[in-house]
């Protein structure tokens, strides 16, 4: 009676990927910052600090921008008092060219200094307005209510137009962000397949909704593609920033692991050693039995399960050890 290593064969119907590490982020979030260059002489906000809309968040320094806002002030004074006194002088020369006093082609002459005076007057006011804007663009603010979740600049810095100051998050739609092998993300790609189990700790817990997106292109270091999960009402733990691990879980077809060490290939064929239980006073003994093999690897071999000539049925005991060297009807003794 030969000693063998045998394992009771467990159908599973799913197919477990991960845990992938990643971390809770905002769907929606904008990095913020001054139209205009110059330099920073304050910062309002830090990381962390929640802010609303219209909040100041930073400044520059406006010295340059009132003087131009005074200067343009004194232009429009200028041009609003030339247009008065033009407009005053198309009145009185009105009536005498209305009497002949005043040769046409003098009138006409005062009447396009009117229009030359009205145009100048609405030039000043027009770059009084622009010189406003460049005064309040020294003034950065959050265009919605949110989270401030980086900072890029420090008082005293001088910054260029559009360098990134300052991001702000909407932290009411928070998502999960995964990177996955790149045969993986392509897998990911048929959503309805998978269900995503996003784990906090060993007590919160809750499912992903869908995948919202995969990104095309893979990080050049890591090779891996980012995974947008959406959240469907997460829980108040899962907070921006905090670091997860996401399970996904996909249906198969019945099958059953082994170790690689089970399989028997012969003739082009693969096999398993299946041990049937004693019979009256017969000690148990092994028997061959075909399988199909679904894929394997250096330490285990898939193989389908059911109750085809080929598929292994669940609870069959199955040898591990010693397959090369067993003989079929061959009583053997052994340990699970």
């Amino acid at each position: 009676m030969r000693p063998v290593l045998s394992v009771v064969a467990a159908v599973r119907t799913t197919d477990t990927l991960g845990p992938f590490a990643g971390t809770i982020e905002p769907r929606y979030k904008s990095d913020l910052g001054f139209r205009i260059f110059g330099r920073m002489v304050a910062r309002f906000v830090d990381v962390g600090a929640v802010v609303t809309k219209d909040q100041e968040l930073a400044a520059l320094d406006p010295a340059v921008q009132t003087l131009a806002v005074r200067s343009a002030e004194a232009t429009v004074a200028n041009a609003q008092a030339q247009f008065v006194n033009a407009q005053a002088e198309e009145g009185r020369q009105r009536d005498l060219a209305q009497r002949n006093i005043t040769p046409p082609a003098q009138f006409e002459l005062i009447q396009r200094n009117r229009e030359t005076a009205e145009a100048n007057l609405t030039r000043a006011r027009a770059s009084l307005r622009k010189a406003r804007d460049l005064l309040s663009f020294t003034q950065l603010k959050a265009d919605f209510d949110g989270v401030v979740t980086g900072r890029y600049a420090e008082p005293g810095q001088v910054v260029n137009a559009g360098q990134k100051i300052v991001t702000i998050a909407r932290p009411e739609i928070r998502e999960a962000v995964i990177a996955v092998p790149n045969e993986l993300a392509d897998a990911l790609s048929h959503a309805n397949a998978f269900t995503m189990t996003v784990d906090l700790d060993h007590v919160v817990a809750m499912k992903a909704a869908a995948v919202r997106s995969i990104d095309p292109t893979a990080d050049p270091t890591t090779r891996t593609r980012s995974v947008f999960l959406t959240l469907d009402d997460p829980p108040a733990a899962f907070r921006l920033g905090i670091t997860i691990a996401v399970t996904l879980t996909r249906p198969v077809s019945p099958r059953i692991d082994l170790p690689a060490t089970a399989l028997l290939d012969k003739d082009g064929k693969s096999f398993i050693w299946l041990v049937d239980p004693a019979k009256s006073t017969l000690a148990p003994h092994v028997a061959l039995h075909e399988v199909t093999v679904l894929s394997r690897d250096e330490d285990t071999v898939t193989v389908t399960a059911g109750t085809g000539a080929a598929e292994l049925p669940d609870g069959a005991r199955v040898v591990i050890a010693g397959a090369h060297s067993l003989t079929p009807g061959q009583a053997v003794k052994g340990t699970p």
